[in-house]
């Protein structure tokens, strides 16, 4: 089968011909059909998630078809559509799995990073850690909902009840949980890099009241703000907007470092806290709502011997929404 190899930090992707995976026990194989690019590829790339298993095809926004089983499946059959996320493998013994906190396992591997992705014309992956698409969506529309759209639904979750929501990077994660926001009743004021119009635009197309700079004040405080960039000095730039009790929450996997701030800006019980992974809950619990919305997700498609080329173009933040990479068809 095709890949795309990542070999080692900073390195570009390489298009490889690699043996196609077998499923083991407990396990599917999957033909890729798609798998979106997540910000979290370019931190494994770039070094800031430093111990990725090498060599290592990235991509855990997978999309595809099952087309065998390990020994033992129980959960799906041949043909079945489904799509495989970050969080690949858990214990389920330690103190965080048996309290309902997977998401923090000692012991978890993630797919991409751990385990081998969707950069690829097949995956394989754990059946538990695989979940049934809705029938409502392309693979392509779907691919983005596997990360994007979990980590941005678990991160509204932690963001607690108010009416005025802030979304700080509106990329991918940011379009769609806008629209799970508002659906919940939020008003959504979006944060975009200083001067970005087209983002800025997209966001007021994707149902913001507001939108503008990060460096700009909004007209109302928040109750909560949501950070999808990584970029640490938007804290305490969130807490600066956010009402009393508010609570600012940082969505992504990696941030550079947080700058000092004055304690006034975080007294009056506003809070500070980061999202971790998903958990199987999240994923189920997503993926029934996300078609009764109807979330719809904005894509830009890219053949998967173009992957550098969707990184850099996610780099430079000249992507509205997410981008898809297709496999090529095989017939293995």
């Amino acid at each position: 089968m095709q890949a795309m190899i990542f070999e080692g930090k900073g390195k570009p992707l390489v298009l490889r011909e690699v043996a196609t995976p077998s499923p083991g026990a407990g396990e599917v194989l999957i033909k890729v059909h798609a798998c979106a690019v997540c910000r979290t590829d370019l931190h494994v790339i770039d070094g800031e998630l430093p111990r990725p298993k090498l060599p290592l095809i990235i991509g855990h926004e997978i999309a595809g078809v099952v087309t065998q089983l390990g020994a033992g499946v129980s959960r799906f059959k041949l043909g079945d559509r489904v799509g495989v996320p970050w969080l690949g493998w858990t214990c389920g013994t330690c103190k965080f799995c048996r309290s309902g906190r997977e998401n923090l396992c000692d012991q978890a591997r993630f797919t991409g990073y751990d385990i081998d992705g969707g950069y690829a014309q097949f995956t394989r992956a754990d059946e538990r850690f695989a979940f049934r698409l809705p029938d409502d969506y392309t693979d392509i529309d779907a691919a983005p909902l596997l990360c994007a759209g979990l980590i941005g639904y678990r991160t509204l979750r932690l963001a607690g009840e108010g009416r005025r929501l802030g979304l700080y990077g509106f990329g991918a994660a940011a379009h769609i949980v806008a629209q799970v926001a508002r659906h919940s009743g939020w008003a959504i004021y979006a944060f975009t890099r200083p001067g970005d119009a087209e983002a800025q635009e997209f966001a007021k197309k994707c149902g913001a009241v507001w939108a503008g700079g990060s460096d700009d004040l909004p007209p109302h405080k928040l109750d909560a703000a949501l950070i999808f960039a990584p970029v640490g000095p938007l804290v305490p730039a969130a807490l600066k907007v956010v009402d009393k009790a508010g609570t600012v929450v940082c969505g992504g996997i990696h941030m550079s470092d947080i700058p000092s701030f004055p304690y006034a800006d975080l007294w009056e019980e506003r809070t500070i806290r980061s999202v971790a992974n998903l958990t199987r809950r999240d994923a189920e619990e997503f993926l029934a709502l996300a078609p009764k919305i109807p979330v719809r997700t904005a894509t830009t498609i890219y053949p998967l011997e173009r992957a550098n080329e969707a990184l850099d173009d996610l780099r430079q933040g000249r992507l509205s929404g997410a981008a898809v990479l297709t496999p090529p068809e095989s017939s293995a």
